[in-house]
């Protein structure tokens, strides 16, 4: 069976996962959640690759959100790594950022977002409206309290060529998204030459549609 690592967003932290791996061992799995510090691309990216050194092959590599950059990264000259899987995930191509992509299609982010110095975080009142507006009340404030504060520019970072071009990739595309446009997504996916796989969710599945995203990642798992 292979182990599944996986990789939050901007404005979170591994524990946003904490229903999607609940699911996931409830199916067999042991997976392992990366931490990511929100305060440079390449710090993201080592610390995904620590963790990967922590586990046995083969791995599944899973990010959402903004984690879908960093596994692009990271998964580069890993060869444990034998598939990636996209949750809502930014997929940037060589030469283009996060922001580049989350401009090119117009969503909710900017006016949810409050700047803090030399961070940003989500407006806790408006967290779950903007993020997961389909997820249980109690997990909403939860993940609005416990939220990262993200480094401007984090997401200005353009990246090298991504591992998408040599791995097999899984993604679960959100319709019901405010943050990640589902026609990005849907592009994003296309040009990965990705499996797709779409669910009526919010931006944030791993609070909403635990189960689902569980499923969809066991099914990743498969044939490797």
């Amino acid at each position: 069976m292979a182990t599944i690592v996986l990789v939050h967003g901007l404005w979170s932290d591994g524990g946003s996962w904490a229903p999607v791996i609940t699911e996931l061992r409830a199916m067999g799995h042991e997976p392992v959640a990366a931490q990511l510090g929100l305060e440079a691309f390449a710090d993201d990216v080592a610390s995904v690759r620590r963790t990967l050194a922590t586990v046995d092959g083969p791995v599944l590599l899973a990010g959402w959100s903004y984690g879908g950059a960093v596994i692009g990264e990271a998964a580069r000259g890993m060869p444990e790594v034998q598939a990636l899987a996209y949750v809502a995930a930014f997929a940037p191509a060589e030469g283009e950022s996060v922001s580049l992509l989350s401009r090119s299609h117009p969503n909710d982010i900017p006016a949810h977002v409050v700047v803090a110095g030399d961070y940003t975080y989500i407006r806790r009142a408006t967290f779950g409206e903007l993020l997961a507006a389909d997820a249980p009340a109690d997990a909403v404030a939860v993940a609005a309290a416990t939220q990262g504060m993200v480094r401007i520019g984090l997401d200005r970072v353009k990246v090298g060529p991504p591992a998408w071009l040599e791995l097999p990739s899984h993604y679960l595309l959100t319709t019901a998204d405010r943050c990640v446009s589902p026609l990005l997504q849907r592009e994003m996916a296309d040009r990965m030459g990705a499996a797709v796989t779409e669910i009526d969710a919010s931006h944030a599945p791993l609070l909403s549609r635990p189960r689902e995203v569980a499923e969809f990642l066991d099914g990743a798992c498969r044939g490797l």
